[in-house]
């Protein structure tokens, strides 16, 4: 039986959806009767007192969690946080409660057994409750005492070869779509690159030395499964060089009707004939499709936003030039919004033969600029707001391109520095002082 009353809580399970009051009360029953037999390395009413002091805040309309200092694993810097109840004489089984990031299996492709394995270590080690997965894409182990940090470190590394993840002011663990383990739109493997510099970046990755957080993504196609460009400091999101390539037969057969389209194909709705010209051609952002009985694509205006292909996956396909878009600066405050990445560098190849040393170059530069700039808890996207793209465009040797131009200037206005015209102006300056002088 429960040991507190939380009329509040009861009411977020009085919907339709799902609840994670229900999942915690599911929890605290399982603990009570430990049908496992399991010897509980941490308080049994661990999850029966994380809903006393959920109502509790509930009731006062505060937290009653606390930062109670730096807790963490030897020689890391990051993937625990600490938490504290401020009422551990009310709340016993919640004094300690402290997450465990756990860095997710790329491209998140889980074997039943390692599921397996987590949950035994956090059955017996922790409250049993995760959240799969966080904002950045980790295993998120939800609750356990200090005592428990070491144990479980060792059983993930040691036993299911596993890390922790990033918190703190560090490289959070990055994260990729499936890439080319399953994706046929996919334009580079986002899953090797995302391994390659996960390992590459141990060090950012565990001990904190960034002004703030710093997040990478990997799409390996502008479908953009991970959204990278929206959720990211540095996104990496596949795109091709040359145009896209046509089937016209294929074509013919989806206005013929002998394909089916397969946008809308899984609605479990007849959606009518398919109209090409409706729902391919006038739904081009750049109105670069044209349609008179032979597709036609004019790929120097095409943006990439993959609806045609989408639409009509055996007549269309990804070019053959294949690389990335690197942009930068995505976050999303509370305070003053969202904002999406700039984009860095229009196309660069992804070489595995190199150890992708080309785009570790980039990431060095874009960071060594960062941390000579960036102030205490800035994300570079605000350092880049702050000083403007054109300083970290300089900074990381890119050249200039029109397509760092997100929209025309409207300050017809232009200052140059004197060295930006080989001495030019200040030459023509000194001339003019001479003349007054005179």
């Amino acid at each position: 039986m429960a040991k507190h009353k939380t009329p509040l809580l009861d009411q977020l399970e009085s919907g339709p959806w799902p609840s994670f009051v229900s999942d915690i009360k599911q929890e605290a029953e399982a603990r009570a009767k430990n049908e496992k037999g399991l010897d509980y390395q941490i308080p049994v009413d661990c999850p029966d007192d994380l809903l006393g002091v959920l109502e509790m805040s509930y009731t006062d309309g505060e937290t009653h969690w606390k930062h109670g200092g730096i807790v963490g694993v030897f020689g890391y810097g990051g993937g625990v946080i600490g938490r504290y109840c401020d009422q551990p004489e009310m709340f016993p089984g919640v004094a300690h409660f402290h997450t465990v990031r756990v860095a997710q299996p790329n491209g998140k492709w889980y074997s039943t057994k390692l599921l397996r394995d987590l949950m035994d270590i956090w059955d017996l080690r922790g409250s049993g409750l995760t959240n799969m997965h966080g904002a950045t894409g980790d295993i998120v182990f939800l609750g356990t005492t200090t005592p428990q940090l070491e144990e479980i470190f060792f059983e993930l590394t040691h036993n299911l070869d596993i890390d922790l993840g990033g918190s703190g002011s560090n490289l959070r663990t990055p994260a990729s779509c499936m890439g080319m383990s399953r994706c046929e739109y996919a334009c580079y493997d986002s899953q090797e690159l995302c391994y390659n510099l996960t390992m590459e970046f141990q060090d950012e990755l565990h001990r904190p030395a960034f002004p703030y957080k710093f997040k990478f993504k990997f799409d390996a196609c502008p479908n953009g499964c991970v959204a990278a460009i929206a959720r990211s400091d540095l996104s990496f999101i596949g795109t091709w060089k040359d145009g896209i390539r046509i089937n016209q037969e294929a074509v013919a057969a989806y206005v013929g009707g002998e394909i089916a389209p397969n946008a809308g194909a899984h609605a479990g709705r007849d959606w009518g004939a398919f109209d090409i010209q409706k729902e391919v051609v006038d739904l081009c952002p750049s109105g670069c499709i044209s349609y008179d009985g032979k597709l036609t694509i004019d790929n120097k205006e095409c943006v990439r936003c993959m609806h045609c292909i989408n639409t009509m996956p055996r007549a269309l396909k990804i070019g053959e030039e294949t690389g990335c878009s690197i942009l930068c600066g995505a976050k999303a405050p509370i305070l003053d919004g969202p904002q999406m990445g700039s984009l860095l560098i229009p196309f660069i190849e992804v070489n595995k033969d190199d150890d992708f040393q080309d785009i570790k170059d980039v990431v060095e530069n874009v960071w060594d600029w960062w941390m000579e700039e960036g102030k205490n808890r800035e994300r570079i996207g605000e350092t880049m707001k702050r000083l403007g793209l054109a300083a970290l465009i300089n900074a990381v040797g890119v050249d200039v391109d029109a397509r760092h131009v997100q929209e025309p200037r409207h300050n017809p206005y232009i200052f140059w520095k004197a060295e930006d015209v080989d001495g030019g102006w200040e030459r023509d300056i000194n001339d003019f002082r001479k003349r007054h002088q005179r």
